[in-house]
């Protein structure tokens, strides 16, 4: 067994308290390869922002578990070799099962989230409360977050057609119930690049479609059921226009793709969420950049000279996102 302290790395314990009552959010960002590593660690070291690596059950699957634990290791050597050690989460996306939690806590995970939100309350509640007694079992804490409330979308195996927010009279008993140490909520957010169709959104003078605004008013109440509680939000990408718009110039296609207005993700920010998650702005971005250099130079056949445009860009992306959406630099 390997404990994530050997590895380097923190839970989210201190950094969620210090979030909350310091107005700003985690940042967590999906990985599962070398650039999007670097990437994620050059734009926080930079802005001197702290950070979750968030890994899903699908990018252990694609990248290999004692990779992707040797890279968290990798990674928090790189942010000393850069100069300065910022505080790295190692955590695990939308675990499904007990046994993948277990599995992940013994390969140096600092923290790790058990979704069953799928389930039916209570089997939610008894999934989510093994895996507590668990982590919290260890020489070394690891952090759980738990999940009420189905976000839509698609997210590596995480799929959902229908949302269902999460309702505040749950909240109480959830957290009393299971142990758990942060509550990722559905308040409007979903997964994926078409967070929401053309049909629910508004067009302003310019014709750009507006998406819906997200539910603060339960966010408000949960709150006021669970004060001083770590909320999460999973599905906060803002899938930038330009981004969109240079894939579509370079031969892709990506239609309806609609995201989290980033003034929102400010706003929720500084509340109790402390924790945002953020892959598919990242996607695009790579995409955006590799797509750009496929077109305009066909000849060449280099990854390094394609992948590194992709991983600068990611983080010039991630950069802008610490600083002026969640409040994280200077953080750390």
């Amino acid at each position: 067994m390997t404990s994530y302290k050997e590895l380097g790395l923190v839970n989210t314990k201190e950094l969620f308290a210090k979030a909350m009552k310091g107005g700003y959010a985690i940042p967590a960002y999906n990985f599962n390869n070398m650039e999007q590593l670097q990437a994620i660690i050059q734009a926080c070291v930079e802005t001197k922002s702290p950070v979750i690596l968030q890994v899903s059950s699908g990018a252990r699957k694609y990248a290999n578990a004692t990779l992707l634990r040797n890279m968290a290791r990798g990674a928090v050597e790189y942010a000393h070799e850069l100069g300065y050690d910022i505080p790295i989460v190692l955590h695990l996306d939308h675990g499904d099962t007990f046994e993948l939690c277990v599995d992940c806590i013994e390969n140096g995970f600092s923290s790790v989230m058990i979704d069953g939100s799928s389930l039916s309350y209570n089997d939610n509640v008894a999934l989510t409360k093994k895996v507590c007694e668990y982590a919290h079992a260890q020489k070394d804490y690891v952090t759980v977050e738990g999940e009420l409330g189905v976000l839509a979308g698609v997210e590596d195996d995480v799929v959902a057609e229908k949302s269902h927010y999460t309702m505040p009279d749950e909240v109480e008993d959830f957290v009393s119930k299971t142990g758990v140490d942060s509550l990722a909520i559905s308040i409007g957010t979903s997964h994926g690049r078409s967070k929401f169709t053309p049909e629910q959104c508004t067009k302003n003078a310019d014709g750009i479609l507006i998406p819906p605004p997200l539910r603060f008013d339960i966010l408000a109440e949960i709150e006021k059921r669970i004060p001083g509680f770590p909320i999460v939000l999973h599905g906060s990408s803002s899938v930038p226009i330009e981004y969109v718009q240079e894939i579509e110039k370079y031969g892709g296609h990506l239609p309806n793709s609609i995201g989290i207005p980033e003034d929102q993700l400010r706003k929720a920010a500084k509340s109790a969420v402390c924790k945002i998650n953020i892959d598919s702005d990242g996607r695009l971005a790579m995409t955006a950049a590799i797509r750009k250099v496929f077109v305009t130079k066909p000849e060449e056949f280099d990854p390094r000279k394609y992948l590194g445009p992709a991983r600068d860009e990611l983080k010039k992306l991630y950069m802008h996102k610490n600083i002026e959406v969640l409040g994280s630099a200077n953080q750390a």
